[in-house]
């Protein structure tokens, strides 16, 4: 099985939310079922239904993460360093058009989150970043059309 790159952080991240579910959610889940078969026919029972549901969602994100942490390849982007972006490296860009500045780290698909400044490094804007040093003007194509930004900075030590 191939492994998926993530960061330290996105690995506690995840192994938090399976023990989460593990030992909130799922526990949660059994006692409103068990408290939905009470109230009788199960047939016309919305509660018992949607409580199902929620289990069966439940059980596969549990299976999910236990496959995605079992196959983590953990980079601490601390331990890194170069002019070249790489995985796990923090980003400050400037769009090229708008001079609007941003930051971007990129990270594993898992533990992307655009609004928080981290995109997975199979996203686009992550691809056409990759390997590229500061000073280097890079074309991206989103859904807003052709984009260009420069690299001001590449970060591994916050």
């Amino acid at each position: 099985m191939d492994k998926i790159p993530m960061t330290k952080e996105g690995h506690v991240a995840l192994e938090g939310e399976l023990k989460k579910l593990k030992s909130q959610d799922r526990p949660d889940i059994i006692e409103a079922i068990a408290e939905a078969r009470a109230h009788g026919d199960l047939s016309e029972n919305a509660e018992y239904h949607a409580a199902k549901e929620k289990q069966s969602f439940i059980e596969g994100r549990i299976k999910e993460l236990e496959s995605v942490i079992s196959s983590a390849q953990i980079i601490d982007p601390a331990a890194l360093s170069g002019e070249s972006v790489k995985f796990g490296a923090r980003v400050l860009l400037i769009d090229e058009d708008t001079e609007v500045e941003m930051t971007y780290q990129i990270v594993g698909h898992y533990e992307a989150d655009a609004k928080a400044g981290r995109i997975s490094v199979n996203a686009p804007i992550a691809k056409a970043l990759i390997g590229k040093t500061t000073g280097d003007s890079v074309e991206v194509h989103t859904p807003q059309g052709q984009k260009s930004y420069e690299i001001l900075k590449v970060i591994y030590r916050d």
